[in-house]
């Protein structure tokens, strides 16, 4: 596995500085494409020739959000941060708790076109980041600077672009997100509780009635940049459960107690070919993040070159972590692989790991959902700021503190009303992602990059864009499918206030391990009495 990591990371950073160069070309004549709008010599047809743009093209052009910049980008979306603060702000959106789900995605694919697939998700989402920066940064260039999804679909696709399309599902994406945290922190911790006391009776929504205070005082952080210490401690806590997953999965690997391993794929032909969609859309999932121009909007200008450094700092960890879990939990348990790699970890109602040692990686894993789902909950402050706040107010004045308050706690607690009633809330999570996170982090950065610069349909690079727009919109597509076949498979189990101990939300998006099929595999080991189910 050592070595695998070796072989894997240096070509991730020549793809690295390949997609530096690609997306940010320097200035070399056999280089330049023609940028429409965009000052310096610009070529056609790949011959060297002076061309000067039209001067009011130069001219800045302020958008409607620079026209009336309103309380939310005022206050939420405040540009103070450096390149580092970007790399937490971005680690915490990708690096979270639903990396544990991977080694499940592997048991549907097999060993090697589960790295393979792993691999493609981290080049397409690192590739596709930095071309929404690059789209991002040439419009800052020419004074509209974009702080918002919706404020580029705005300028780039047309109004209704952004208005019916980016901002619903964006926000639909990002207020599920926040949902999906708020169970799985209720879930960490009933895990908790039931390794420390095996028959206690604590219901699961009690457990995420009390995560969901811990949400209410962060939520109540004033800016996006003022989340940086706390996704500093959040990259720091993705490391520590991430070494805990792999550490657990050598060590039951190497036991007298590991279970027998078989890496077939199970099912008929028809379970084998929904696996497989499921678990390509569990891995292009986990990879999403769907705020990437929210993150930028927090860098200081300039931004140039801010956010690619950033990116850097993610993806060091995204590596480290993705790959790790992926193959130490695949390699330990096969196709048992369960819908989160910490349910494996007890067989027979008897712990296969030191209580200590799972007690830790929860509390490691409920602390990093707290701050991803705070991460993810800045749009809704962003628009709540927007709509209540005062621009020409001090941020921190009573006539802004007030709403802020009332407004955030309002809907943190809605947040948490959801995730408590609706413990099968990943299935319905899974449409959203499909439909959310696939467009948003792969569709669009590439729309967005070919409208924008206009690259040559003679490049490579216009066909490369073309065809993981495609790809990707045709993954939207049957993950969705996907998701409502397993709604309808679901439907008889669903409960409001189950107390299931883990679910689907593990998994950040389309096709997972759902909720009945890990009450069954917790019932077959005991863990799970009749009466807790």
């Amino acid at each position: 596995m050592g070595k695998m990591i070796f072989f894997w990371l240096p070509l991730f950073v020549i793809f690295i500085l390949f997609c530096r160069v690609l997306v940010s070309p320097p200035n070399f004549p056999f280089l330049q494409v023609n940028v429409v709008g965009s000052p310096g010599p610009v070529t056609h047809d790949l011959k060297l020739e002076e061309a000067r743009p039209d001067p009011s093209q130069l001219q800045p052009t302020p958008s409607p959000v620079e026209k009336n910049l309103d309380a939310g980008a005022l206050f939420v979306l405040e540009s103070k941060g450096s390149w580092i603060h970007c790399g937490y702000h971005l680690t915490t959106s990708i690096v979270a708790p639903a990396l544990l789900s991977l080694p499940f995605a592997f048991a549907s694919l097999g060993w090697v076109p589960g790295i393979v697939c792993l691999s493609i998700g981290a080049a397409v989402s690192f590739y596709s980041y930095n071309l929404l920066s690059a789209v991002i940064e040439h419009h800052a260039k020419l004074g509209r600077r974009h702080l918002r999804f919706r404020d580029m679909a705005h300028d780039i696709l047309g109004p209704n672009w952004g208005r019916f399309y980016v901002g619903p599902i964006q926000f639909a994406v990002c207020f599920g997100a926040v949902v999906g945290m708020a169970l799985l922190g209720g879930q960490s911790m009933k895990y908790i509780y039931l390794l420390v006391r095996p028959n206690g009776g604590m219901k699961l929504y009690e457990f995420v009635a009390i995560f969901g205070f811990l949400y209410l005082v962060l939520a109540q952080l004033p800016s996006f940049h003022s989340l940086r210490h706390v996704n500093l401690v959040s990259l720091l806590l993705s490391l520590a459960y991430s070494a805990c997953a792999v550490a657990g999965s050598i060590y039951v690997g190497n036991s007298s107690k590991a279970p027998p391993r078989d890496y077939s794929i199970k099912g008929d032909s028809t379970d084998r070919l929904f696996g497989v969609f499921n678990a390509i859309s569990i891995i292009a999932t986990t990879y999403g993040n769907g705020i990437i121009p929210e993150i930028q909007a927090t860098l200081a200008p300039p931004v140039t070159g801010k956010m690619f450094k950033g990116l850097c700092v993610c993806y060091s960890v995204v590596v480290a972590t993705f790959f790790s879990v992926s193959v130490s939990g695949y390699w330990a348990f096969g196709n048992d692989a369960a819908g989160s790699l910490m349910s494996n970890f007890i067989v027979v109602g008897k712990p296969l790991l030191p209580k200590f040692f799972l007690l830790a990686t929860n509390v490691f894993t409920l602390l990093q959902a707290s701050a991803v789902g705070v991460v993810y909950l800045q749009p809704t402050n962003e628009i709540i700021e927007g709509k209540f706040a005062n621009p020409n107010k001090d941020r921190f004045s009573p006539r802004n503190v007030v709403p802020r308050l009332a407004f955030r706690s309002l809907s943190v607690i809605v947040a948490t009303t959801i995730a408590a009633m609706l413990p099968f809330f990943g299935d319905i999570n899974a449409i959203i992602g499909a439909f959310g996170f696939l467009p948003l982090d792969f569709v669009l950065p590439v729309i967005f990059y070919n409208v924008t610069f206009r690259p040559s349909k003679r490049r490579p690079l216009f066909w490369v864009n073309a065809a993981i727009s495609i790809v990707s919109a045709a993954l939207a597509v049957i993950g969705a499918v996907a998701a409502v076949r397993q709604i309808s498979l679901d439907a008889k189990t669903y409960r409001l206030f189950a107390n299931a101990l883990h679910s689907q939300i593990f998994i950040q998006g389309p096709g997972s391990l759902t909720e009945n099929r890990v009450i069954k595999f917790l019932k077959e080991y005991r863990l799970l009495s009749n009466r807790t189910t």
